[in-house]
């Protein structure tokens, strides 16, 4: 029987398991540098620590809160509101999610200095120590989503006996829950968290002081290597698990909808255990030489995620083949895997200082801050044609190449198409595992270069670092890219499974025509949510920063020293209001993004949140895109004019670029990337909760 074949998640799960736990040993068998290189990534690793307990523990009270809210909808109805498995679903997945970004902030952590002293001996040296690093979070993640999928299959197909495709795949898709909460509270608080200190310590150091980067003098620059890792790699490591997993549990339901039965259900995870197999080929393949430039270095770990969208597009061919019998379908996923480099490509040209948009940015400084923050916007805005056009193309491709048809709704034709859709997101993130390591690598060089400069290791060491770290700012942007591109794509199919639940749920006939009023006013509401959403966001980093920027000045004022060296800044307290901002900041736009779509359901019905999940989807996409790619190019336009090609270090266009980068920092690290995660959550709390909608909304009172 084909469900026999789901043994294969587990072995795909121990192969990442296995790949991840040899590269952490690469990484940790090499010398951590001097004494002072070891004390400085000693305090890095106790403030992340520290953090990650605060945060952990603050999101432990809401999830018990939760989940006794999902056991009263489950038990206190009998089953008829929600799955009695959601609930365990719920906790497992917030676990996973939890444990894949506190591994990776693990290893990191780990990685820092390691990184630097690998970068003393050679450019390639520092890549091997940054990139291995990177693969523990990438394989990790992966790993541990095929293990989550795969347990809970196995557990409702044979321990609780749900054997009808359609059934199991609906409780699936619900299972996706517990990741996105999570993953939106580790992003929204490890944002917040990163980019405070990061803003606060460029505008008094860099901007004020006329100070270094990373300089030992800076009291918020321990809070700032911190932030790098507790926002940038665990908060990133449980947003891409969620949207990995989510992918697959959206393909899951779409199959089964469509008519393959289990087959259906097994090529999105068959799919993906051999993007794992894919993604460590090519993972094998990222190295460069001992004089290696920033072309050579994007050139090495292209040569690594492109080999493994090749092999994975070869190796899905004969999946498909035997499994759907439709090579459609296929079409469908090489359309998810061409627009992944597509979007990949497109993300790093609008970013990479190696390429004209940055360049020009760059060039803009000439008349300050002012042109140069414009001229950011304006590359933001611009940049969101490429990746919504790619997204659009990809659609429409494995739509009908997947058999759907322009005729008839809710028929078989119209889910074999959505499945094309479904699947081309697992297309999208087959390669994860190699993708994210690409992406992670880049806050280790950052913190590389942070202990290098602190520690008093000689001129060329951080010339090194700040090339492996500018490439990670555009790998970084990549990784985003990816992330909401298939947050789209995934999107669409919470959204058709939703449409799926309700009319199982109810015998009336639901309008869900863009001209009924409830679902016109569901697409204002979900719009909005984007802009408020944003706006908690950016205002709770705008906050914690005034009290960083408030605490270093007036330890600049009052510790007498501190500018010549002669006195030790109190890098503690710069840690500890970092945190105590994240971790107050963080609740509200968490929540926000739970309660509006339970909410607009109990006022407006089905109707209106389906409206609601199509204005988020679409406005948060766009935004998201033009966040991301606008900070990156503000950042790189730093970077650009900090490495001497324009300008130079210290120079009054270093500075308005300083001021453009700290505008960008919470628009590519806290808002942007939350932002797909808002999306995703929007639709899997909508499908948890449609029972609940159904039974009981305001409209249908008032009808």
């Amino acid at each position: 029987m084909p469900a026999d074949g789901f043994w294969v998640g587990f072995l795909g799960a121990a192969l990442a398991g296995l790949f991840a736990f040899r590269q952490a040993r690469n990484v940790l068998e090499r010398p951590e540098g001097s004494e002072r290189m070891r004390k400085i990534a000693e305090s890095i690793r106790e403030g992340a620590n520290a953090y990650l307990t605060q945060q952990y523990g603050t999101v432990f009270r809401v999830f018990v809160a939760v989940f006794l809210i999902l056991l009263l909808l489950a038990f206190g109805s009998g089953g008829e509101m929600l799955s009695r498995y959601t609930p365990f679903a719920f906790v497992t997945g917030g676990v996973f999610s939890m444990l894949a970004g506190f591994v990776g902030m693990k290893i990191a952590t780990n990685a820092n200095a390691r990184t630097a002293q690998a970068a003393s001996e050679s450019v390639n040296r520092g890549l091997n120590v940054a990139f291995s690093a990177g693969s523990v979070m990438g394989f990790t993640v992966v790993g541990l989503g095929m293990l989550d999928i795969t347990l809970w299959f196995f557990l409702l197909r044979y321990a609780f006996g749900v054997d009808s495709p359609e059934a199991l795949g609906n409780i699936m898709v619900m299972n996706g829950m517990g990741a996105s909460f999570m993953a939106l509270f580790a992003r929204v608080g490890g944002g917040i968290y990163t980019k405070a200190a990061d803003v606060g310590a460029d505008l008094v150091g860099k901007v004020e002081a006329g100070i270094p980067e990373d300089d030992p003098r800076n009291p918020a620059t321990i809070a700032d290597n911190v932030g790098d890792n507790v926002g940038d790699v665990a908060g990133m490591g449980a947003d891409l698990y969620e949207s990995y997993v989510g992918s697959i549990l959206a393909a899951f339901a779409l199959g089964a909808a469509g008519g393959y039965g289990w087959r259906g259900m097994l090529l999105p995870l068959s799919l993906a255990v051999c993007g794992i197999v894919c993604s460590i080929a090519g993972s094998l393949l990222v190295r460069t030489g001992e004089d290696a430039t920033q072309e050579t270095l994007l050139r090495s770990l292209r040569n690594g995620t492109y080999a493994a969208a090749v092999l994975s597009a070869v190796a899905a061919a004969p999946l498909t083949y035997f499994l759907v019998g439709n090579m459609g379908v296929y079409v469908a996923i090489l359309s998810g895997l061409i627009g992944g480099c597509a979007i990949g490509y497109f993300t790093e040209y609008y970013t990479s200082a190696t390429y004209r948009p940055t360049q020009e940015l760059a060039a803009t400084s000439e008349t300050g801050s002012a042109t140069l923050i414009i001229g950011g916007l304006s590359l933001g805005m611009r940049s969101t044609a490429a990746s919504i056009l790619i997204v659009c193309a990809a659609v429409l491709v494995s739509y009908f190449a997947a058999g759907g048809s322009v005729s008839g709704a809710f028929d078989a034709a119209f889910h074999r198409g959505l499945y094309g859709i479904g699947i081309a997101g697992v297309g999208m993130l087959s390669t994860l595992g190699i993708t994210l390591a690409t992406d992670a690598y880049g806050p280790v060089a950052d913190n590389a270069g942070g202990i290098a400069e602190m520690s008093g290791l000689p001129a060329d060491v951080r010339t090194r670092t700040d090339a492996l770290d500018a490439l990670g700012n555009t790998t970084a942007a990549t990784g985003k890219g990816f992330a909401i591109g298939s947050a789209s794509l995934t999107s669409l199919a919470l959204l058709v499974s939703y449409v799926n639940i309700v009319r199982e749920r109810t015998p009336e006939a639901l309008n869900f025509t863009l001209t009924s009023p409830a679902v016109l006013v569901g697409v204002f509401l979900g719009a909005m949510l984007t802009f408020v959403f944003s706006a908690f966001t950016m205002s709770a980093v705008q906050r914690a920063a005034q009290s960083i920027v408030e605490e270093v000045r007036r330890q600049f004022r009052e510790i007498p020293g501190i500018m010549k060296g002669e006195a030790a800044p109190d890098y503690a307290a710069c840690v500890a209001l970092c945190a105590k901002g994240a971790l107050q900041e963080m609740v509200v736009p968490a929540l926000l993004a739970v309660v509006t779509p339970i909410a607009a359901g109990l006022l407006l019905g089905p109707t209106g949140v389906v409206g609601l999940l199509c204005g988020v989807s679409v406005t948060g996409f766009a935004m998201a895109v033009f966040m991301s790619n606008a900070g990156g190019a503000w950042d790189n336009a730093k970077k650009y004019i900090e490495e001497g090609r324009h300008c130079g270090k210290g120079s009054r266009q270093h500075k308005a670029a300083v001021v453009g980068d700290t505008v960008g920092d919470p628009f590519k690290d806290t808002s942007g990337p939350s932002l797909n995660i808002l999306i995703k959550l929007c639709s899997t709390v909508s499908i948890v909760f449609s029972g609940l909608v159904v039974t009981w909304n305001l409209l249908s009172l008032l009808g």
